[in-house]
C-alpha cells in the first residue's frame, strides 16, 4: 500500500501529531473494506473520511457503526450507518475532530444541506476540542469555496476532496481557517483520475462502455501539511505536498 511506504517517513520528518485521510476509493478504486480500514490505522492514519461511495463495500458498515476513527458524511440521512464526527487524542495533548460533508451540486441527491448539517454537528463537538477539520466531498469548486468562507474562523481546516485533482489555492483565511479546494489524490497519475487512460479514452471516443480499470503508473501521495495552534484552533501554516512513491508500492487488488 502506498500509505505504508510513505506515511511513516512523512510523520517522522514533519513531526505530525494527527493524520487525516479521505479513503473513499481505497478498495481497488471504489469504497473501503474492513481490512483496509485496519491497515490505514496500523500505518499511521488517525482519522478517516469517506464520500459518496461510503457504502459500496458491505463489510464496512459494521466498522462505521463501531469505529471511533471514521465518519460518514454528516448531511446523510440520520438513519445512515456511521458517526457524524470523530475525535482523536494526540500524544501532545490537543484533541482533533473531523467532520465529513457531501456536496449537492452535480452529486447524487441523497444528502441534506451541508451548511445546515455542519451547524448542527459543530454544536455537538465538545467545547474543549479546539482543532476541527472538515472534509467537503463535492464536485463543484464553488460549493467548496463557499463552505470555506462559511466556516472561516469556526474550524481549523476546510479541505475539499472528490475531484482527484489538487488545486493551487491553499491559504489561511482571514479568521484563521486553513483552506484548499481539493487535496488531489493518492494513487496512479499515469491515467485519468486514477483509471487506465486507454479505457477512459475508449469510452469517450466510441461512446461504448469500457471497464474503467485502475491505473498503475506514476504513483504519488498528495495532500496538505497544516500547523494549528492547539489552544486557539487557528491555523497559521498550510502547504501542498506531492510525494512520489516507490516503484511497486501500489497494488490495485489490495483489500
Amino acid at each position: 500500500m502506498v500509505v505504508a511506504q510513505t506515511l511513516p517517513k512523512l510523520t517522522k520528518e514533519h513531526a505530525l501529531d494527527c493524520v487525516i485521510a479521505n479513503v473513499e476509493n481505497a478498495a481497488a478504486g471504489s469504497g473501503l473494506t474492513e481490512g483496509l480500514h485496519a491497515k490505514f490505522l496500523r500505518f499511521g492514519v488517525n482519522l478517516l473520511t469517506m464520500g459518496d461511495h461510503i457504502y459500496r463495500r458491505g463489510d464496512l458498515i459494521p466498522v462505521l457503526q463501531r469505529s471511533d476513527s471514521i465518519v460518514r458524511p454528516a448531511n446523510f440521512p440520520p438513519e445512515s450507518a456511521g458517526k457524524e464526527f470523530a475525535v482523536y487524542q494526540t500524544r501532545q495533548g490537543p484533541q482533533v475532530a473531523v467532520v465529513s460533508l457531501l456536496g449537492r451540486l452535480f452529486m447524487k441527491p441523497v444528502a441534506d444541506c451541508p451548511f445546515h448539517a455542519i451547524d448542527r454537528v459543530l454544536a455537538q463537538i465538545p467545547p474543549e476540542v479546539k482543532i476541527i477539520a472538515v472534509d467537503v466531498h463535492a464536485e463543484a469548486t464553488s460549493e467548496k469555496i463557499a463552505m470555506g468562507w462559511y466556516l472561516n474562523g469556526r474550524v481549523s481546516i476546510v479541505f475539499g476532496t472528490h475531484t482527484h485533482v489538487a488545486t493551487a489555492d491553499e491559504r489561511i483565511l482571514d479568521q484563521g481557517t486553513a483552506y484548499i479546494t481539493d487535496l488531489g489524490m493518492t494513487g496512479p497519475f499515469d491515467g485519468v483520475l486514477g483509471r487506465r487512460k486507454d479505457r477512459v479514452l475508449q469510452a469517450i471516443t466510441t461512446g461504448m462502455p469500457a471497464p474503467f480499470d485502475v491505473a498503475s503508473g506514476d504513483i504519488k501521495l498528495s495532500g496538505i501539511l497544516v500547523k494549528v495552534d492547539g489552544e486557539t484552533g487557528r491555523a497559521h501554516h498550510i502547504e501542498r505536498i506531492s510525494v512520489p512513491c516507490p516503484v511497486g508500492a501500489f497494488n490495485e487488488q489490495e483489500d
